[in-house]
C-alpha cells in the first residue's frame, strides 16, 4: 500500500508533468529508490532527499514542506523523551486537587487526550502541584513525558509562540533540526502523527492563554496534557473537554506544614504568636512560605518575631499579597528579602533582571556586571541562598519568573539608563568573543573576522568549546536579537559570524539564514561594505545548504560585485569558490571550475597559500570530475604539499581523498586505496565523521575492483553505519545496493 510520502510524491510529480524516468534525472535520486517511495517499499527518504525532490518538482514552499512532514515521521525513532524536571523536594496538601487530577486520568473516555488545565494567581503553586502529580504517575506514561516552559507571564512579557512551542517539542520527539518543516501547519500536523498513539504525558507550563495552548494538543486519546496557567483558558474549557483545577493560596495547616518541613516544629513551637503572624502575613502564597523558610534557614540564631517584623513593616506591599493580585502578592514576598541586600547585591540583582536568555552562567554574569569573577560568585550564592537565584545546573543560574520580573521593576527604579546599557553592552561583547574564541578551536580553517579587543571565557579545546555552544545556545539567540534591538549593527552581523560552525553542524540550517538576514540588514545598515560583502556571501552559503540556490546565487553575485567595488580580492576568491558549491548542485562542473580557477588566481596573487591549497585541492576535483586527470593531479599534489606545510590537517584529508578519487577514474586502483586510507586516518584526526563517511564508500569501490571483495563488503558496512547514524539516506541505499550486488553474503554486512 503506498504511504503518504509515496501518494504525496506521485502526485507532485504528475502536477509537474514528469515521469519517474524524468524525475530520478532531474533530482539524481535512483530510479528504483524513487519507485520504492512512490510505493512505499523503501519508506520514506531523508531531509536532504526529500528537498532535491521538491526542488526538481519545482514544488512551492507550501507543497514541499508538506512532502518534508510526511517524510520525517520515521526520524524520529529513538528513547522516549523524559523531560520533567525533578520532583517538588517538599510538597505539603492539595489532597483535593490531587484527587481530581488522578479521577480525570481514570475516567478517560478514550474519545480525545485527557487535558487538565492548573489555574490560579503567580506563586500559588501551579507547577509544584503539576510535577508533584507526574511523577506519582509516571508508570502511566510509558511512552514519555514532554515538558514546555511557556513563559506565558515572563517578565520580559515575550510568551513563546506556536512556532517556537512546536519546534521545541518536536526536537524533543528526536525530530533532527533540519528536518522540521518551515511551515507551522505542517510542523502542528507532524507533531500530532508522532504522538499518535503514543501513552505520554505533556506539561505545559506557565500558558498565557488558550489560544497559545491550542496548537500544541495533541489529536490522541492516548495523551494527556497537563497545562498551568494564570489565566483560567475558558477557550479550552469549552472546545477542548478541558477538566479545570482552579488552585487557591494553601489552606493554614497545609502552610504551617511547609513551614515546619523547613524550619522544624521545635522552632515554631517556640514562638507560636510569630509563627502565626508569618502564616498570616504569607497568606498561604507557596512562593512567600518558601522565601521566608530560607530567611528563617540561613539565620538559625534570629528569632521568627524579626522575621515578621519586616513583613508587617512592608505593609503597603504585603497588603497586596491577595490571590486577585497574583504579581503584587509575589512582589511584596520578594520585595522584603530583596530589601536584605547590599547595595552592590542590589545593583548585580537588577542587572540579572535584564540580562536576556533563559539562564546565566558565572562567567556571563561576570560580564553583564562588570565584577570580577570571584566577587561575582559570591553575589550570585548569596541571591541563590535566598531564593532570589537557582542554581539550576552546576555554573548556571536562573530567576523564577516572577523574581525576575520584580528585577526589572528593580532595574528601572535602582539603574540608570547608562549603567543598564554599559551592562548589556558588556555582556553582548563576552558572549561575541567567547563565540569567537570558540569557533577558532572547532573550525580553526576558517578566516577570521577582526574583532575589538575583548575578554572571552578560557576554553580548553574543541570538546570545551563544542559543550560551551550547546549551554549557551538559547542565550546566543537571545542576545542576538537584543543587539538587532538595540541597533548595535556591528555585534549583530559579527555574532552572525561566530554562531555560523555551530549552527551548520547542528543542521540548525533554517535558523542559519534567518540570523544572517537580521546580519546581512544589519551590515547595510551600519554602511560597512566590507560587512555586507561578508553578509551576502555567508547568507548565500546558507541558502545554499537548504537547498534554495536561486537566492543563494543573487546574494553570492551581489558579494561578488561587491568585492569587485571595493577591489577587495580576497573576497572576490571567496565569492569564486563558494560559487563552486552552487554550480556543482546544478551539475555544471565546467562552471564550478572556472570558478575554482579564478579563485585559485586571486588567492596566489595575494600569497594567501591556505586559500591557494582550498582551491588547488577545489580545482583538481572537478578537473578530474571532467576527466583532465593530469591536471587533477598536479593541482591536488600541489594542495597537499601546502596543506602538510601549515599542518592544516582537514584540507590535507579532503586532498587525499581527492587524489584517491583521481587514481581511481585513471584506473590505478592500489594507489587509490593508499590515499583513502591515509584520509580516513586524517578525518578520524579532526572528528570529521560527515566526511570519512564517503571516503570509505569510495574506499570500498576501489577494493571491489581490486577484487577484494570480503574488503569491500567490511569497508562498505562501517560507511553505511555512519551514513545512518547521519541520516543521509540517498548515500545509505546506494551503499546497500551495493552490498547487495557483492558475490559474498550480503547479510553479513548487515
Amino acid at each position: 500500500m503506498t504511504g503518504q510520502f509515496g501518494g504525496l510524491l506521485r502526485q507532485a510529480r504528475l502536477r509537474a508533468g514528469l515521469t519517474q524516468e524524468q524525475l530520478a534525472e532531474r533530482s539524481g535520486v535512483g530510479i528504483r529508490t524513487l519507485r520504492g517511495f512512490e510505493t512505499g517499499e523503501r519508506g520514506n527518504p531523508r531531509v536532504r532527499t526529500v528537498r532535491r525532490l521538491a526542488e526538481a518538482l519545482d514544488c512551492e514552499p507550501a507543497e514541499r514542506d508538506e512532502l518534508l512532514a510526511a517524510s520525517v515521521s520515521a526520524e524520529a525513532a529513538g528513547p522516549a523523551p523524559r523531560q520533567l524536571p525533578a520532583p517538588p523536594g517538599r510538597f505539603v496538601g492539595r489532597r483535593e486537587e490531587l484527587a481530581g487530577l488522578d479521577a480525570a486520568l481514570a475516567g478517560a473516555n478514550g474519545a480525545t487526550a485527557v487535558v487538565s488545565a492548573i489555574s490560579g494567581g503567580g506563586g500559588v503553586g501551579k507547577t509544584w502541584l503539576a510535577l508533584h502529580w507526574a511523577h506519582r504517575h509516571l508508570a502511566d506514561f510509558p511512552d514519555g513525558q514532554l515538558f514546555l516552559d511557556l513563559r506565558g507571564f515572563a517578565p520580559d512579557g515575550r510568551p513563546v509562540t506556536s512556532a517556537e512551542a512546536i519546534r521545541g517539542l518536536l526536537e524533543a520527539l528526536g525530530v533532527p533540526p533540519a528536518a522540521i518543516p518551515a511551515d507551522l501547519d505542517a510542523q502542528a500536523g507532524l507533531y500530532r502523527s508522532l504522538v499518535a498513539g503514543r501513552r505520554m504525558l505533556i506539561v505545559l507550563d506557565n500558558a498565557r492563554d488558550a489560544h497559545q495552548v491550542v496548537p500544541l494538543l495533541p489529536g490522541s486519546a492516548a495523551c494527556t496534557v497537563l497545562v498551568t496557567s494564570r489565566d483560567r483558558l475558558a477557550g479550552l474549557l469549552t472546545a477542548h473537554n478541558t477538566r479545570p483545577l482552579a488552585l487557591d493560596v494553601l489552606a493554614e495547616a497545609d502552610a504551617r506544614a511547609l513551614l515546619t518541613a523547613r524550619l522544624g516544629e521545635d522552632r515554631l513551637a517556640a514562638e507560636p504568636e510569630a509563627t502565626a503572624d508569618l502564616l498570616t502575613r504569607c497568606a498561604g502564597l507557596p512562593l512567600a512560605l518558601a522565601v521566608v523558610a530560607a530567611r528563617g534557614s540561613l539565620r538559625p540564631d534570629l528569632p521568627l518575631a524579626s522575621l515578621a517584623a519586616e513583613l508587617r513593616d512592608a505593609a503597603t506591599r504585603l497588603g497586596a499579597l491577595d490571590a486577585d493580585d497574583p504579581a503584587a502578592s509575589v512582589r511584596a514576598a520578594v520585595s522584603w528579602t530583596h530589601a536584605a541586600l547590599e547595595s552592590a547585591q542590589a545593583v548585580v540583582f537588577a542587572l540579572l533582571g535584564l540580562a536576556p536568555g533563559p539562564d546565566i552562567s558565572l562567567h556571563a554574569a561576570a560580564a553583564l556586571t562588570g565584577l570580577p569573577l570571584d566577587q561575582a560568585a559570591q553575589v550570585l550564592r548569596r541571591l541563590e541562598r535566598i531564593s532570589l537565584l537557582e542554581e539550576h545546573t552546576a555554573g548556571r543560574f536562573r530567576m523564577h519568573d516572577l523574581v525576575r520580573l520584580y528585577a526589572t521593576e528593580r532595574a528601572d527604579h535602582d539603574l540608570t539608563a547608562d549603567r543598564a546599557e554599559a551592562g548589556l553592552r558588556r555582556l553582548t561583547e563576552f558572549y561575541l568573543h567567547t563565540s569567537f574564541a570558540a569557533d577558532r578551536l572547532v573550525s580553526p580553517q576558517r578566516q577570521p573576522i577582526q574583532l575589538p579587543p575583548g575578554s572571552p571565557r578560557p576554553l580548553d579545546g574543541p570538546a570545551a568549546a563544542w559543550a560551551w555552544f550547546e549551554a549557551e545556545h538559547a542565550n546566543l539567540l537571545a542576545t542576538h536579537q537584543l543587539a538587532v534591538d538595540r541597533g548595535w549593527h556591528a555585534l549583530v552581523w559579527q555574532l552572525a559570524w561566530t554562531l555560523q560552525s555551530f549552527r551548520w553542524r547542528q543542521g540548525h540550517l533554517d535558523e542559519n539564514v534567518t540570523v544572517w538576514r537580521a546580519g546581512l540588514a544589519a551590515a547595510e545598515r551600519s554602511a560597512d561594505p566590507a560587512a555586507q560583502t561578508l553578509a551576502h556571501r555567508l547568507l548565500a552559503r546558507g541558502y545554499v545548504l537548504i537547498g534554495l540556490y536561486v537566492d543563494a546565487t543573487q546574494h553570492l553575485r551581489r558579494s561578488l560585485n561587491l568585492a569587485e567595488e571595493q577591489g577587495d580580492l580576497l573576497e572576490q576568491a571567496n565569492a569564486h569558490h563558494a560559487f563552486t558549491l552552487i554550480r556543482a548542485h546544478q551539475g555544471d562542473d565546467q562552471r564550478a571550475l572556472e570558478h575554482a580557477l579564478s579563485a585559485l588566481h586571486l588567492f596566489r596573487s595575494l600569497g594567501d597559500r591556505v586559500g591557494e591549497a582550498e582551491t588547488r585541492n577545489t580545482a583538481g576535483w572537478y578537473e578530474a570530475r571532467l576527466g583532465h586527470y593530469e591536471q587533477a593531479r598536479a593541482h591536488c599534489e600541489a594542495a597537499l604539499a601546502l596543506h602538510r606545510e601549515h599542518e592544516n590537517h582537514y584540507g590535507e584529508a579532503h586532498t587525499l581523498d581527492s587524489l584517491g578519487y583521481i587514481a581511481r577514474l585513471s584506473g590505478d586502483h592500489d594507489a587509490a586505496s593508499v590515499f583513502y586510507r591515509q584520509a580516513i586516518t586524517r578525518y578520524r584526526d579532526t572528528g570529521s565523521a560527515y566526511d570519512e563517511a564517503a571516503t570509505l564508500d569510495s574506499l570500498a569501490r576501489t577494493e571491489q575492483a581490486l577484487g577484494d571483495v570480503e574488503q569491500a563488503a567490511a569497508t562498505w558496512t562501517r560507511a553505511l553505519a555512519l551514513y545512518r547514524n547521519q541520516r543521509r539516506e540517498a548515500e545509505a541505499e546506494r551503499v546497500r545496493t551495493a552490498l547487495a550486488g557483492l558475490t559474498s553474503d550480503p547479510a553479513s554486512a548487515g
